[in-house]
């Protein structure tokens, strides 16, 4: 469990700081299509003598959901198009993995060194369109994002109230590299029950200056916080996070999506 305290910017009308807690899920067995996540969850929390309270955040890894909605696709069952197959030879890479990431974007961003960078269909741009190939099917089957993750964590929130009679956020992480910097971190891809944007502008700091150009990604840095507690080899794909004074809303991280308009690198 990880305890942080959590700054916010010197607002006028903003109570400081924060302080939140991370306290991961363990216990969870291999997800299968059709298991029900919220009840794993549950029990798995029982198992840890930790009650669930309001406002409580669950974060999920995109891996688990996508697996329990049955987001796999097996690699011998693809046919690759033409111009997968020519991709493929490109990036030396198997056009029926080329092929399944094409069906997952809506367009090529970059493609050079072996790496093929898209705008996937939930608009994220990332490597490989989300389809993971890591730890399923020996290789042979590759996980795709969920088809929804916003109608996702609504599920998974209505699931907490339904069996608990708490009211929870749910947010959906995956990982993803940046532009310009080195290593991988967490981002929001689907979320519910709180605002994926804290908005500044238009209020004052501290010193009367106008903020205009200040809105903090909370769902990302949340994601990113309870990474640290999930990591990537621990087995952990769940965690809670506890304290944090957040917006409610159903909105989703639509949101967080830059309008192309606005997009100086398009």
């Amino acid at each position: 469990m990880l305890s942080y305290s959590w700054t916010e910017l010197d607002v006028q009308g903003t109570q400081m700081p924060n302080s939140i807690t991370i306290i991961p899920i363990f216990g969870l067995p291999e997800i299968k299509p059709g298991h029900d996540l919220v009840k794993m969850v549950i029990e798995a929390t029982s198992k840890q003598d930790l009650k669930i309270q309001d406002r409580d955040i669950f974060v999920f890894a995109q891996k688990i959901v996508s697996k329990s909605e049955g987001r796999i696709v097996k690699i011998t069952d693809v046919s690759p198009s033409p111009f997968a197959v020519e991709t493929g030879k490109l990036l030396d890479k198997d056009p029926r993995i080329v092929e399944i990431i094409l069906r997952e974007s809506r367009r090529i961003v970059k493609m050079d060194r072996g790496r093929l960078i898209v705008e996937n269909t939930k608009g994220i741009v990332c490597a490989n369109a989300g389809v993971d190939m890591s730890n399923v099917g020996g290789g042979m089957e590759a996980t795709l994002l969920p088809e929804d993750p916003d109608e996702s964590a609504k599920r998974f929130a209505e699931g907490f109230k339904k069996e608990l009679g708490v009211d929870v956020a749910v947010i959906i992480t995956d990982t993803v590299g940046r532009p310009w910097r080195d290593g991988l971190v967490q981002i929001a891809i689907g979320c519910y029950g709180i605002s994926p944007l804290k908005d500044y502008r238009g209020k004052k700091d501290s010193k009367g200056y106008d903020l205009r150009a200040t809105a903090l990604a909370v769902a990302d840095e949340i994601s990113s916080a309870a990474g640290l507690v999930m990591g990537k080899t621990e087995g952990v794909p769940v965690a809670v996070v506890r304290g944090y004074e957040y917006e409610k809303s159903t909105e989703g991280t639509k949101r967080l999506l830059r309008n192309p308009e606005n997009d100086l690198f398009r």
